[in-house]
């Protein structure tokens, strides 16, 4: 167990799928799934993040594993606020001064879920809780100098929401978060298996298997992957194979919602900015993108470059760390201020 004794300010990625943590001065030094499980009579926490994810879709009547954010946002408060807490002891060990911390929140939250993540946070023993739009984070952990006068687009596909930015001067100046990511892929393979083949799969083995073959562009190497699942027909156990064509033709719906978006926020942007994105090109973070021919696949349809970022599932933590040296100067505009909220 990680001690991190007396930090002072953390960045905090809570995604809908996982929970990244970062100490100033020492990184990402916490990555694990968003969920808890816990003791259904009781309400005691059993487990949480790596060891509850083993219990999803496992677990006997008296135990449930929750996901306790949904779409990006809170779905069960006093869960995540348990969740939280539990990290920051994970992380922290025992904290003689509370720090303050940053939390990244999707770039379409509204006022009433803004405040359920400030009072989770504070609840869970923050000093001060800041929060920083993803976009903005993504664009700072893959590199980019968001401070310039220069028009830079973000792509960030997490597991609940996909944000979509224009970022110039420091802040956001077209946006559109859309509740389509990673998680409506999972959802999407499953109801293919379903309609197609006839058999149910979990919602971890979709996830494998987007891992491994997943794609959206036609690649000059076909794949495939043996899968097992309970055939509807029969209610027994069956192994049927997929190949990445299926996959592909699972995926094209989300995909197209998601290309849907960037176009719409192209759009909607200054022509100037328009055409330091057509020559800087389109950068993706977020697990998400890193399905094979994304990139490839948003190329195509916007003919504009669009390349992955390093490291791109760290990318909005790492951001929200470098957010962390702006903490003291929050009023000079470095971070978008319409979502930066000092709260006590």
């Amino acid at each position: 167990m990680a001690r991190v004794i007396n930090a002072k300010e953390i960045g905090i990625d809570l995604g809908t799928a996982s929970v990244l943590i970062y100490v100033k001065g020492k990184g990402i030094v916490l990555q694990e799934p968003s969920v808890v499980a816990i003791e259904r009579n009781t309400n005691k926490i059993l487990a949480v993040g790596t060891e509850a994810q083993r219990m999803l879709g496992r677990t006997p009547g008296t135990i449930v594993a929750i996901r306790p954010l949904r779409d990006g946002v809170i779905s069960d408060y006093e869960m995540t606020q348990r969740m939280i807490k539990y990290f920051l002891k994970k992380v922290c060990g025992f904290m003689l001064f509370k720090p303050r911390i940053m939390v990244c929140v999707p770039s379409g939250i509204t006022e009433v879920e803004e405040r359920a993540v400030i009072d989770a946070t504070n609840q869970a023993g923050a000093k001060k809780t800041y929060l920083v739009e993803e976009p903005i984070a993504a664009a700072l952990g893959a590199g980019i100098n968001i401070e310039m006068p220069d028009g830079n687009m973000v792509v960030d596909i997490g597991g609940g929401t996909t944000d979509i930015a224009v970022i110039s001067l420091g802040g956001v100046v077209v946006s559109e978060s859309i509740k389509t990511a990673g998680d409506k892929f999972d959802e999407a393979l499953t109801k293919y298996c379903r309609k197609k083949f006839n058999i149910l799969i979990g919602e971890r083995t979709a996830e494998k298997i987007k891992m491994e073959i997943g794609c959206l562009f036609p690649m000059e190497e076909k794949a495939s992957v043996d899968v097992k699942g309970r055939c509807l027909m029969t209610g027994l156990p069956r192994v049927f194979t997929i190949t990445t064509d299926e996959v592909m033709e699972a995926f094209d719906e989300c995909a197209t919602t998601i290309i849907e978006g960037v176009h719409s926020v192209l759009e909607r942007t200054p022509p100037e900015l328009l055409g330091d994105i057509a020559q800087n090109g389109i950068i993706m973070t977020g697990g998400g993108s890193l399905i094979k021919g994304f990139p490839e696949r948003i190329e195509a349809k916007t003919g504009i470059p669009t390349y992955v970022a390093d490291d791109a599932i760290s990318c909005v933590a790492r951001g929200t760390g470098k957010c962390l040296d702006r903490i003291s100067k929050l009023q000079d505009g470095t971070i978008n201020l319409a979502r930066n909220r000092e709260m006590y």
